[in-house]
């Protein structure tokens, strides 16, 4: 046999075919399908579960502890929370379930929170977007800030006491000159925040002050302007508490608070405390909801795009 016919034939090598189909990579069809992850209902129940097992295990743990105690100084839960119905929510429908204690008392407080906070918010707001704004400014009034800013809330309330004659004056005001300044720093940075691209942008097309303010200077600021109304939030209510221990103060939730530790009724201190705990947290729920509307449920946001200030210049 000669030594061509010894070699192998070339229709003996692998053909294009066989060698693509080795390397070819895997079908899309061999990936795991899309069902096989768990659903927005499944996390959110998951969520839901793990949000409210907490709370349900602390409240089972506080029962158990308080019957192995059996102290009255430590009630259980179960009591507090009947005592708390029978005293605020056992009214008649017309009037919400509201008992004659919650009418003089929770409502004039939750008007004193709601009123002191609004107005620290709009005056934290409106000071920070002026401030911010100049950086000249800004640095005059900073130590100033920061100054007030250090100082314990509750300190301010005496001094309001001489001042004002006891009573809501006084209260709004305790609140309002104690919660405005989260709101206002706050706003402020992020203000500062904004980029000069942008603002050089807005100038060029000759927007109008509205809606600079609108567009550039609070959409930059909001997430900070949040942050700080959450702060804000929980010292609107702190204060409230506390100018209604004060001497001279007729109703609130602070002073039924009082008036039930001078009278050792113990039941009604830890009703008073669960319900200060359920008013703040459904305050902050509220605020939170009102973040999610606004943001989009981001916590950063970033200040509207040249084209987008182009489109509103030109409208």
């Amino acid at each position: 046999m000669s030594p061509r016919a010894a070699r192998p034939s070339r229709t003996a090598r692998p053909s294009r075919t066989a060698r693509s189909s080795r390397t070819a990579r895997p079908s899309r069809t061999t990936r795991p399908s899309r069902t096989t992850r768990p659903s927005r209902t499944a996390l959110s129940a998951r969520t839901l579960s793990l949000r409210l097992g907490v709370p349900v295990g602390a409240l089972l743990a506080w029962q158990l502890a308080a019957w192995g105690h059996g102290s009255v100084f430590f009630p259980t839960p179960a009591s507090i929370l009947a005592h708390g119905h029978a005293l605020w929510f056992s009214g008649p429908p017309g009037r919400l379930f509201l008992t004659d204690d919650a009418v003089a008392h929770l409502l004039p407080s939750l008007g004193r929170v709601v009123a002191g906070f609004s107005l620290a918010a709009v005056c934290g707001i409106v000071l920070g977007l002026v401030l911010g704004r100049s950086r000249d400014a800004y640095a005059l009034c900073d130590p100033v800030l920061q100054f007030a800013r250090a100082v314990p809330p509750p300190a301010l309330v005496p001094v309001f006491v001489v001042l004002l004659a006891p009573g809501t004056r006084m209260q709004l005001a305790s609140i309002v000159l104690s919660a405005v300044w989260p709101v206002l720093i706050n706003t402020a940075d992020g203000v500062r925040a904004v980029d000069p691209l942008r603002l050089e942008v807005a100038a060029a097309l000759r927007m109008p002050l509205a809606e600079r303010v609108l567009l550039l200077y609070l959409a930059a600021a909001l997430p900070r302007v949040f942050a700080g109304l959450r702060l804000s939030l929980s010292l609107s209510l702190i204060l409230m508490v506390f100018s209604e221990l004060l001497p001279g103060t007729t109703n609130g939730i602070g002073f039924q608070l009082v008036d039930a530790q001078t009278r050792s009724d113990l039941l009604t201190v830890w009703a008073v405390i669960v319900l200060l705990g359920v008013v703040g947290q459904v305050l902050n729920s509220a605020l939170l909801a009102v973040e999610r509307l606004l943001l989009g449920g981001r916590r950063e946001t970033r200040s509207p795009s040249p084209t987008r200030l182009r489109r509103a210049g030109s409208g």
